[in-house]
Order: structure tokens, then C-alpha cells, then sequence
């Protein structure tokens, strides 16, 4: 059997049961952190829009729009909840593919098993299909395509796999399905949005969207060319799925107060380190010169006006990291944007690219267990003198380190304190760590139909 023919099958056949107990770990604790990101999104002003939109376009009552009060089919919903999953850049990372899955398998999960009627363990088992898809093919992705493409292109992939696997279709229809969407993915050149950071960002709602769509074609009896899975040259890469689950070890999130563009992660690190260690307060901070991988220096320092400038940035990160000890919600919404004291701060930071760091940063790509996201910090004060970070690791490792349900249940926390009652996190997580119990998704959404508080 060709990769094509390999996923489909697994995609088609995967079930509750049959999962290993640390891989139904594992996708309890992307659910949390999924929803916990996608909530606190509901913040951003394109949540707003694509919720507004989504139901306007896409008029239903198939599944919920969350926090908004809206509803919407099945493909609106996984559109609009996308948006949010991915609006604050708090969601987590896929080793290989580069960049964030769970903002697109969850809302895809979400709203299929919601309009379908499936139960809490169906959806979970069709994220771990998603998952799973993910780290193949966005690996194949990046391999293939001369430019870097964000990751709603390799998601429209994954969530059709999620979708393929609710809606019970046939490995035939499957395979039809992943090619659909393939063929279907959007062209999201990503460094042009990190030059110039829009609402465009990862394209992660046209991943969900064209997912959904391209399972429910097929399923009609639309076909699709053979997706990438089937290429000989990565028969290797692909021909484990349901026998080793990559998720497992290869999802990786982010840790609670950075929420931002991880290639911004290692220099707030090492900022941060250099205060508290030496006791530097920022008013005396003269300059922060940021040693990083070109990705990072391609962030740039700007002062941004939107939260997506605040979030694709290293200074303000940076600067709202000294001031607040915490860069989230509070820090990179609009309403603070205009912070004297952050803003004087950012104003200080320098950048400049390491050859080093770039290798470093590429061998974390590959996954090779040397790569990492790594940056230096060096810190001058008013009174000349000078403190360097040395050599600072992102906290996006794999696999992650430190991550626990007690870790997990802290960053949710953080999250949903922003839109919902205290009483109402704690119901909603214990219902998260309880998920596969779930006899009906409908009934779990339909809690989350609008903010309790804001």
C-alpha cells in the first residue's frame, strides 16, 4: 500500500478503544489547551468578524459559534471557532509540520461532532486522526514547496481527516477526501504576513473550513488526485501512521504568559532571566540587544497597533514580559497598546541574526533532537554596565517537558478567567478530563453558546 492508502485506511478505521492509554492522554490535554485558546481568542476583533460572518454566510443550526451566540453549519462553525483558536497565538505546535494544528483539528472536531450528534469519545478519536495526518503531511509540506506556506495549507489536510474519520466514511472516500483537500489548500506564503502582520496570519480558519468542505464532498462522491501522503519519496514518513502516533511526543504548547509567535519565546526568556537573576528594573534598562535566528529578527521590533503586529513582533513581547511578567490577553489586545511604560521599553530593543541560531533553528525543522528555537539576550543599563543571557531555549520542546494535567489546568485557567465565571472553568474542566464520557457533543456546546461575562 502506497502512504495514500495507508492513511485513508487508518483515518477510516481508527477507533476510541483501540488507542493506547498515552495517546488518549495526550489528546485530553490538547482538548484543554485548545479550548482554552480558543475562548480567550473570542476576544480578538477578527473572532468577531468571522463569527459574524460565518453566520451570516453559512446560515444553520448545526453547530455553535463559541461565545458568540451565534450558530452556523458545520463548516461555518469550524471556520469562525478557528479564527478564535488561533486569534491570540496561545495554541499549540506540531513537531514537522512547523506550526499549529491543534487551532485547526479542534474547531474541525468540534463542529462535525456537534452537527452529527457523536459522542465526547468520537470527537477525541478524530482529533488524534487529525493529529496524526498533521505531523505527516506538513512535514512532506514543507519538504516539497519551495516557499513556506503557513499552516492552514497543510491543516486543510488534517481536518479532513478529522472530518473523513467523524462522518464514518470509507477509506475510499477518504483517500478522495485528503486529496480534495490538498488540491483545495490555500497558498498562505507566511513570512509576507510576518513582514506585515494581518488577520490573514496562519490562514487557520480556511484549514478547518476546506477540511470539513473536502470530507463532505467526498463523502457525496466528489473525487480528488492522490494527496502528497502517496508519494514514494515519503513512504517512510507516512507508512507508521496508527503504529507510532507522533502527537504523542510531537505536540508541543505553549507555557502559560506566551502567548505570542514562539519564535519570539527564547528572547522574553532570556530577558526575563537577566532581571530577576541580577535584579534589573526595566526603568534603568538602556538597551536590549536580541541575538536570534532569522526568523525571529524577521519579527522585528516595530510598536505595534494591532494585536496581530503585537504578537508577530519580538520587542513588545519582550517589553510587556518585563513589565507584566506575563504576555497574554492583557498584553497584546489593542486596549493596551498604547502602555507608556511598555512602549518606552520596546523602543529598546535591537536585533540581529546568528548563523548559529539559524542552524540550530533548522535542525528543530527537521527534527533532529540537537534543533532548537534558541536565542541570546543582552541587557545594557543606564549606568553602562552590561548582562548576557548566553545561549536561551524556547519552552516549546519535544517531547514537552514539565507539562502535566496540574500544568495544563493553570494555562486554561489563565485563559478563561478573561471570558468566563470561576465556578464555570472548573465545571468546564472537569467535563474535559472526563471527555470520552460525553454522550453527545451537543450538549457540551451548547454550554459554551455565549460568555457568561466579559
Amino acid at each position: 500500500m502506497n502512504g495514500n492508502d495507508i492513511a485513508a485506511d487508518f483515518v477510516s478505521n481508527i477507533t476510541w478503544d483501540a488507542l493506547p492509554e498515552p495517546v488518549r492522554r495526550k489528546v485530553r490535554m490538547c482538548l484543554v489547551d485548545s479550548l482554552g485558546a480558543t475562548l480567550a481568542g473570542t476576544l480578538t476583533r477578527v473572532s468577531q468578524i468571522t463569527a459574524n460572518y460565518a453566520a451570516e454566510a453559512w446560515r444553520g443550526d448545526e453547530a455553535t459559534i463559541l461565545l458568540h451566540g451565534r450558530r452556523s453549519t458545520a463548516v461555518g462553525a469550524a471556520f469562525a471557532n478557528a479564527w478564535a483558536a488561533n486569534g491570540l497565538d496561545a495554541d499549540d505546535g506540531a513537531q514537522y509540520a512547523y506550526g499549529h494544528a491543534g487551532a485547526q483539528i479542534f474547531p474541525a472536531a468540534l463542529a462535525v461532532a456537534e452537527a452529527r450528534g457523536l459522542s465526547g469519545a468520537e470527537m477525541l478519536t478524530g482529533m488524534v486522526a487529525g493529529y496524526e495526518v498533521a505531523h505527516r503531511v506538513g512535514r512532506c509540506w514543507h519538504d516539497h514547496h519551495e516557499i513556506y506556506q503557513a499552516c492552514g495549507s497543510w491543516g486543510t489536510v488534517a481536518c479532513a481527516a478529522v472530518a473523513a474519520s467523524l462522518m464514518g466514511l470509507t477509506p475510499e472516500q477518504a483517500y478522495h477526501a485528503l486529496g480534495i483537500a490538498e488540491y483545495h489548500a490555500p497558498n498562505l506564503p507566511m513570512m509576507r504576513d510576518v513582514d506585515h502582520p494581518a488577520m490573514v496570519k496562519h490562514g487557520i480558519g480556511w484549514g478547518a473550513m476546506t477540511g470539513v468542505v473536502s470530507a463532505q464532498l467526498a463523502g457525496r462522491g466528489f473525487t480528488g488526485i492522490p494527496s502528497i501522503l502517496g508519494f514514494e519519496k515519503y513512504h517512510d514518513w507516512v507508512s507508521d501512521i496508527g503504529q507510532d502516533y507522533l502527537m504523542v511526543d510531537g505536540v508541543a504548547w505553549k507555557g502559560q504568559g506566551f502567548a505570542c509567535c514562539s519564535w519570539a519565546h527564547a528572547p522574553m526568556i532570556g530577558a526575563a532571566g537577566l532581571v530577576e537573576k541580577y535584579g534589573i528594573d526595566p526603568d534603568d534598562i538602556a538597551r536590549i540587544h536580541v541575538v536570534g535566528f532569522h526568523e525571529t529578527v524577521r519579527l522585528g521590533a516595530r510598536l505595534p497597533t494591532t494585536t496581530e503586529e503585537a504578537q508577530f513582533n519580538v520587542a513588545w513581547p519582550v517589553a510587556a514580559m518585563l513589565v507584566d511578567g506575563e504576555v497574554g490577553p492583557a498584553q497584546t489586545l489593542e486596549s493596551r497598546l498604547d502602555d507608556p511604560q511598555v512602549r518606552n521599553l520596546a523602543q529598546k530593543v535591537t536585533l540581529e541574526e546568528s548563523e548559529e541560531l539559524n542552524e540550530l533553528c533548522r535542525l528543530y525543522e527537521l527534527g533532529d533532537p540537537q534543533g532548537r528555537f534558541a536565542g541570546i539576550v543582552r541587557i545594557r543599563l543606564n549606568d553602562g554596565r552590561e548582562f548576557d543571557s548566553g545561549m536561551v531555549e524556547s519552552g516549546e520542546q519535544h517531547p514537552p517537558v514539565g507539562w502535566d494535567e496540574a500544568v495544563m489546568e493553570s494555562k486554561f485557567r489563565w485563559l478563561a478567567q478573561h471570558v468566563l465565571e470561576d465556578d464555570q472553568i472548573e465545571e468546564l474542566l472537569d467535563v474535559l478530563w472526563h471527555f470520552d464520557r460525553v454522550s453527545d457533543v451537543r450538549e457540551f456546546a451548547a454550554t459554551l453558546q455565549a460568555r457568561s461575562w466579559s
